[in-house]
């Protein structure tokens, strides 16, 4: 099966984060993952739209926008005009979830649904058909670098059978200690995106540990 890469932006040296882009735009990745946090829902502050309308008007992949925030409905507008190609908000976080993703579509973007490692995938049954994207947490979200946690396997392969007994085209995407090491049990238990920060930005040569990851499904 083939994988898809998407580099976390939140990991690269924020004083060269053109040079950051340019070697995601040379590489193999699919997109440009962006995590937006805000300090309430997470206890951590990251980058803001004008930061990821810059990086829009550089990048030439997609950009994937994580709303790590209360509320993310009020930004839906402010996300697509930023440049946000697909969106993708946290269950937890949406009092009313399928108001949020119709949004999210009426704005002219794809959208996805973000699940709390806590969180189980049962919780989609009802939405799973209307999105693009489940992005499974493998860490508790707020923070790079953490480790990661080995249920993500099993709950992967639990989404799986969830997407494919409805019929959704949502893809599987995880985030939080991808490498070498956690990402062939992922791939195995039908993971289709990988979330890559540390493990692509802290390397000697970040295009060939992307190229790394997207051989492991080829």
């Amino acid at each position: 099966m083939s994988i898809q890469v998407a580099p976390s932006i939140l990991a690269a040296d924020f004083t060269r984060l053109g040079e950051a882009v340019d070697m995601v735009n040379r590489s193999r990745a699919s997109m440009l993952h962006i995590d937006v946090m805000d300090g309430m829902f997470v206890p951590n502050i990251s980058i803001g739209f004008p930061v990821i309308s810059s990086v829009s008007r550089i990048s030439r992949k997609p950009l994937d926008v994580h709303m790590m925030v209360m509320d993310p409905g009020r930004y839906v507008d402010v996300v697509r005009d930023a440049g946000g190609a697909l969106m993708n908000v946290h269950y937890e976080a949406c009092t009313h979830l399928d108001r949020v993703v119709a949004s999210i579509h009426d704005a002219g973007m794809k959208a996805g649904v973000t699940l709390n490692p806590a969180t189980p995938v049962g919780m989609l049954e009802d939405i799973i058909g209307e999105v693009e994207m489940v992005l499974l947490m493998s860490v508790n979200p707020g923070f790079g670098g953490q480790k990661f946690i080995a249920n993500t396997v099993r709950k992967v392969a639990r989404l799986r059978e969830l997407i494919d007994s409805t019929g959704s085209k949502a893809v599987i995407q995880v985030d939080g200690g991808v490498a070498l090491d956690t990402a062939p049990a992922l791939i195995k238990a039908g993971a289709d995106v990988l979330v890559a920060g540390s493990f692509v930005f802290r390397s000697m040569d970040p295009v060939g540990a992307i190229e790394s990851l997207i051989k492991l499904g080829e």
